[in-house]
């Protein structure tokens, strides 16, 4: 197997499907309905955006950490409250209805653990024609705006314009980082990725050698972070140098060693 395979395949198992997608669109339908009888009129709008909409969440198997955000925004004609007031109500309602799950508060979320998948519960409010969450705890304001899909269209147009290899190497990238402690936010790493140029790439090996020769960390990331950003670009130097030089099997080996197949 090429370099170039083992890449292809890895990205085509981290993608979600089969019995755990399945599972995770029951639940979804099953807390829509059951958010929709527990406040009635009093939300909107439900809805769930990032990963999960991109095509981007990683399986558990491959991501412990797997989440599905989701939307729920309150209805304000009569009155806006303090975010905390909406974030109360969102964990009563998940205490009521998921008794035995795993529920806690993670500004500005309420998490919801079920057997099989993670849900953020992102409280909202629409007004002056976007949409507002729960700003950081250090800012001065209570509300934020936010634009839930826009960059879901970011990110399609870049894997569009780059012949349908950018989700791919999104999924790859994400992957390195669960293998390795978590050392960045998801998000971060897709919304790197999609300001990336890719441009001469063919080959998702190319997008892969393109991301680790230009990536790097902030000047403030701890040291160990470094550490393994710059083991990565070394190693991911290493492949390719190998692969030039005609030696397919020892880069495979070393690619092997870098990402591994999902077991």
């Amino acid at each position: 197997m090429s370099v170039n395979s083992h890449l292809i395949n890895l990205s085509s198992a981290l993608v979600l499907r089969g019995t755990e997608k399945d599972s995770i669109n029951t639940s979804i339908s099953t807390l829509s309905s059951r958010l929709t009888g527990h406040f009635g009129a009093n939300i909107s709008q439900q809805f769930r955006f990032g990963s999960s909409v991109r095509e981007t969440i990683l399986p558990r198997k491959a991501d412990e950490n797997s989440d599905i955000d989701y939307m729920i925004v309150f209805n304000t004609s009569s009155g806006t409250y303090k975010p905390q007031t909406y974030l109360d109500q969102l964990r009563r309602f998940a205490e009521r209805n998921y008794s035995s799950s795993e529920i806690h508060q993670s500004h500005p979320t309420v998490t919801l653990e079920l057997n099989h998948i993670q849900f953020d519960l992102v409280p909202a409010i629409y007004n002056y024609s976007q949409y507002q969450i729960p700003s950081p705890a250090s800012t001065w304001s209570d509300w934020m705006p936010t634009d839930p899909n826009g960059f879901s269209q970011r990110l399609t147009t870049a894997n569009t314009n780059y012949n349908s290899q950018v989700k791919p190497l999104v999924r790859l990238v994400k992957y390195w980082n669960a293998l390795n402690g978590y050392c960045f936010a998801s998000f971060d790493l897709e919304n790197y990725i999609v300001g990336v140029s890719f441009w001469g790439c063919n080959y998702l090996r190319d997008f892969f050698y393109t991301f680790w020769n230009g990536f790097s960390c902030s000047y403030d990331s701890p040291q160990y972070v470094k550490d393994k950003v710059q083991r990565a670009k070394e190693r991911a130097l290493l492949i390719r140098q190998y692969e030039q030089q005609g030696n397919e099997g020892v880069a495979e080996n070393e690619l092997q060693r870098f990402i591994p197949a999902i077991s």
